[in-house]
């Protein structure tokens, strides 16, 4: 049976989270970013081997291919990632403007071998005051002071 484009590309999804399994570079994840119907980038989760908690495998894939793209923004790209992207994942793809996300395994499926999410999305829910990670507000003025700057700065690169 042939395979289409898309299937194509989530087999190598999930071929690349194989391959970080079996070299032991982190959790059981593999992203694939393409554009055109070509492949830009392929990644695996590599939190575990660089110590990095946010080496996972979309945000990987996401490095990768504005490196490669060399540009910040990808649109017109798509990526496929063998498990449903987790918050901070998601967030990466909006701000590299991802036309779209492909996935095979759910939040739930990941949540049954121990990778539960779902605590982070109910966190994003909850106002800063009631979070498990208190947060607390530091010189707002002084800060500002940047945020103007950069306001009237006539050679910003807008992202």
């Amino acid at each position: 049976m042939k395979r289409n484009d898309k299937e194509k590309f989530m087999a190598l999804a999930i071929e690349t989270s194989h391959v970080g399994i079996r070299d032991q570079k982190g959790g059981p994840f593999g992203a694939v970013i393409v554009k055109n119907g070509k492949v830009i980038s392929v990644a695996h989760n590599e939190v575990t081997s660089t110590n990095d908690p946010t080496a996972h495998a979309e945000t990987v894939a996401i490095r990768r291919a504005c490196k490669e793209l060399n540009t910040y923004h990808l649109e017109g790209c798509e990526i496929y990632c063998s498990c449903e992207p987790c918050p901070m994942c998601m967030g990466a793809i909006y701000w590299a403007r991802i036309d779209r996300v492909y996935y095979a395994c759910t939040r739930e499926d990941a949540a049954k071998i121990g990778f539960d999410d779902y605590f982070i999305y109910q966190e994003l829910n909850k106002p800063l005051s009631s979070r498990k990670i208190k947060a607390e507000q530091l010189m707002q003025d002084e800060a500002m002071k940047a945020l103007e700057e950069w306001r009237k700065m006539t050679t910003k690169k807008h992202y």
